[in-house]
């Protein structure tokens, strides 16, 4: 059984969404916001999306269902809604499995199609997407929701430099290793989103807001971001289209 504190905090989500009436059967202009971060490795991403919960929790968004972040839990998420064995985790980080070793472990049934992976992914983005209060880190997440009006798709970027260092603390790594982290990470989730939805990760019209994360503090990236989502989606002469 896994257990961490974002686990735990994405099954209260869950279980809070089990017993309030379902906002997905509202019109998508009077749902509750969702938001998509994607982020180049090292930008602080999963901190800031930390903090941008609690700051949204705080605001005049908030529900009965508090606002939570789905990252790397969202791969236990997906097991859990399509009753796939635990131990297939360990294939779906963002471009693992190269097209080789997936033919062969899908010819010898070692796991699932890498299709079938991504599918079950993106029902499970969308179903988080509908009800909302929810923030999507990574997964193409911007992209399979393009097209819901209450989403709100942010970019988090920097200089390989502040990058590089983030990650030498984070993960106790020195400057090379860091750096090569960075490069397999940020190429992975590029070759990610052209393999299987045909976009660059880098194209900024995916996106409402880009921040780099060189020149603010995670406080105030969160800061920025929260006032943006409010403003679009509380005050009353702005609408969520």
């Amino acid at each position: 059984m896994i257990d961490h504190p974002n686990l735990r905090k994405c099954q209260t989500y869950i279980d809070c969404h089990l017993h309030v009436p379902r906002s997905t059967n509202l019109p998508h202009e009077r749902r509750p916001p969702a938001l998509t971060i994607s982020r180049q490795t090292g930008a602080g991403g999963l901190m800031i999306a930390d903090l941008l919960a609690q700051r949204l929790d705080a605001s005049p968004l908030r529900t009965d269902c508090p606002w939570t972040v789905f990252d790397k839990n969202l791969v236990a998420k997906v097991l859990e809604d399509h009753n796939l064995p635990q131990r297939l985790a360990q294939y779906m980080p963002e471009d693992k499995i190269s097209f080789v070793s997936d033919a062969l472990e899908e010819l010898f049934g070692l796991h699932p199609p890498s299709w079938d992976l991504l599918h079950q992914t993106t029902e499970t983005v969308l179903k988080l997407a509908e009800l909302g209060n929810v923030i999507l880190v990574g997964r193409a997440a911007n992209i399979i929701t393009a097209k819901l009006k209450h989403l709100f798709h942010i970019r988090l970027v920097g200089s390989l430099e502040r990058r590089c260092a983030r990650i030498q603390e984070r993960l106790h790594l020195s400057p090379a290793a860091a750096a090569d982290f960075i490069k397999q990470e940020d190429a992975g989730r590029e070759r990610y989103l052209k393999k299987h939805f045909r976009h660059s990760i880098d194209d900024p019209l995916l996106y409402h807001l880009a921040i780099n994360t060189d020149w603010v503090t995670e406080s105030e990236a969160a800061d920025l971001i929260a006032h943006a989502v409010v403003a679009r989606f509380a005050a009353p002469d702005l609408g969520p289209g």
